[in-house]
C-alpha cells in the first residue's frame, strides 16, 4: 500500500485562536434578568386611576321638586236659573265678558213654571240667596279690618327692619300676611258679586213665574255676574235644559294660583311662606311663595305602579302679571320649593359617599393613597350633602369610588 502524503503546514500562516463563550453567557444572563424584571413589574400593584374632588364651604339649598298645574283662584259656573228652552250659546272659551253681558237666553216652559210648588221653591231660593249675600257682606267687613291690620303690622315691621330691630324672616312673614289678607279681601268681594247675582237671578225667576202665559214667550236673559273670561262652554247646543244645568264657566285668568302635589313626607317640611321657583312652563323662571298646604291628602299611583300619599301645596306668584300673562288655567309647571338653605356649609358631592358598616364614609386621598374615613352628614339635596363631621375644608376625596378602591391602596388622580 502506498502511503498518504501528510499535509504540509505553512509556518508563515498564523494559527487561529479558539472563540470565547463569555459574550454569549453575558447576553443570555442580561435577557433573563430583563425578562424576570418585566414579570415582576407586571405583577406589582398599580395605582388606581380615580376622579377626585374637594370638600369646600359654600351655599347650599334643599328643595322639593314636583310637577304642578296652574288654576284660576275664583271661578264661577253659570247655571240655568229656570227650566226652559236654551238658545245656542255663541260665546267660546277665551272670550272676554263684562259684568252684565248676556251669556245665554232662555225661553221658559209654561207648564212647570206655572206650578205652585215651583213658585214656592223659587221664593225659598230668593230667601237663601239674600241670606248668603248678608253673610258675604259681613265677611267683607271682617276682611277689610284684617287687611287694614295686616298693612299696619307690615308697615311697623318694615320700620323695625330698617332699624335692624327685627330680622328679614319676620319682615317676609308680615309682608306675606299683608298679601294674603289683600287676596282674601279680593276673593270675598268676588263672592259678594256672585251673591248679588244669585239674588237677582232668583228674583227674575220669580218674576217669570208671576207673568201671564203670553209674556213668557219673551227670552229670559242670563247676564254675566262678573268681568272676566269664558273658561269653558259646558252646554253649547240649543235645547231644553233643567234648572241648575251648568252652562258656562267664568273666571279671571289674571288671578292664578299654582297647585303642586307633593309627597306627604315632604309636605311636613314645607312651611307657609316658603320660597319657590317655577320653571319649564314656557317662559323664564318665576318666583312664588307657598300660601298653604291643603288639609286633606289623596292616593295616587306612581309611574312604577306604587301607591303614594300626596297632598296639594298651593302657591302664589310674586311676579307681576306681565311676566306670566301667557300662563293660563290648567297649564303644567315644575316647582322647586325651598325647604332649607344656608349660605355657608361644608359640602361634598353626594356621589363621593357610600355606606360602610352602617355609617356614611368616603375615601380621602392622603399621600396619594386612599384612606377610609367615616363622616357625618346633615342636609342632602340629591347632588350635594352637608358634612357635619369627619373631614376638614380642603380635604381631597375620591369621586365615584369603584370596587378597586380599597383602604390604603395607591391612587392616581385623573
Amino acid at each position: 500500500m502506498s502511503e498518504q502524503p501528510k499535509p504540509t503546514v505553512d509556518p508563515a500562516r498564523p494559527r487561529s485562536k479558539p472563540r470565547s463563550k463569555w459574550p454569549r453567557r453575558v447576553l443570555f444572563v442580561t435577557l433573563s434578568l430583563g425578562l424576570v424584571a418585566l414579570i415582576v413589574i407586571a405583577f406589582l400593584p398599580k395605582p388606581v386611576d380615580v376622579e377626585a374632588t374637594v370638600a369646600e364651604r359654600g351655599a347650599m339649598v334643599v328643595t322639593v321638586d314636583e310637577d304642578g298645574r296652574s288654576r284660576v283662584k275664583d271661578r264661577y259656573v253659570v247655571s240655568a236659573p229656570l227650566t226652559g228652552n236654551l238658545a245656542r250659546i255663541e260665546l267660546r272659551a277665551g272670550d272676554s265678558v263684562k259684568q252684565g253681558d248676556v251669556l245665554a237666553r232662555l225661553v221658559p216652559l209654561a207648564a212647570p213654571m206655572l206650578d205652585a210648588r215651583t213658585r214656592a221653591e223659587v221664593q225659598a231660593r230668593i230667601n237663601a240667596a239674600e241670606a248668603s249675600r248678608r253673610q258675604v257682606r259681613s265677611q267683607i267687613d271682617r276682611a277689610k279690618l284684617a287687611t287694614e291690620f295686616a298693612k299696619k303690622e307690615a308697615e311697623r315691621t318694615r320700620q323695625l327692619a330698617s332699624q335692624g330691630a327685627v330680622g328679614t324672616s319676620e319682615l317676609d312673614r308680615a309682608q306675606l300676611e299683608e298679601r294674603a289678607r289683600a287676596a282674601e279681601l279680593t276673593s270675598t268681594e268676588f263672592a259678594a258679586k256672585v251673591a248679588d247675582y244669585e239674588v237677582s237671578m232668583a228674583r227674575a225667576a220669580l218674576g217669570a213665574l208671576s207673568t201671564k202665559r203670553s209674556d213668557t214667550e219673551e227670552s229670559m236673559l242670563v247676564p254675566s255676574p262678573l268681568a272676566g273670561k269664558v273658561l269653558k262652554v259646558l252646554h253649547e247646543s240649543e235645547g231644553v235644559v233643567q234648572a241648575g244645568t251648568p252652562l258656562l264657566e267664568l273666571g279671571d285668568p289674571a288671578a292664578l294660583e299654582l297647585v303642586v302635589d307633593v309627597l306627604t313626607s315632604d309636605a311636613v317640611r314645607i312651611s307657609p311662606g316658603a320660597r319657590a321657583s317655577i320653571e319649564r312652563w314656557g317662559g323664564p323662571p318665576l318666583s312664588a311663595r307657598v300660601r298653604m298646604i291643603e288639609p286633606s291628602a289623596f292616593t295616587r299611583l306612581s309611574a312604577l305602579g306604587v301607591e303614594e300619599q300626596r297632598v296639594n301645596a298651593v302657591l302664589d306668584l310674586d311676579e307681576p302679571y306681565e311676566k306670566w300673562a301667557p300662563l293660563m288655567d290648567g297649564y303644567r309647571v315644575e316647582a322647586r320649593i325651598v325647604i332649607w338653605q344656608s349660605s355657608d356649609v361644608l359640602r361634598l358631592p353626594a356621589s363621593a359617599l357610600f355606606r360602610s358598616e352602617g355609617k356614611w364614609a368616603v375615601f380621602a386621598i392622603e399621600d396619594e393613597r386612599a384612606v377610609l374615613r367615616s363622616v357625618e352628614i346633615g342636609q342632602n339635596n340629591g347632588s350635594e350633602v352637608e358634612l357635619t363631621g369627619g373631614l376638614e375644608p380642603g380635604a381631597r376625596v375620591v369621586l365615584h369610588p369603584s370596587d378597586r378602591v380599597k383602604d390604603g391602596v395607591q391612587v392616581t388622580r385623573r
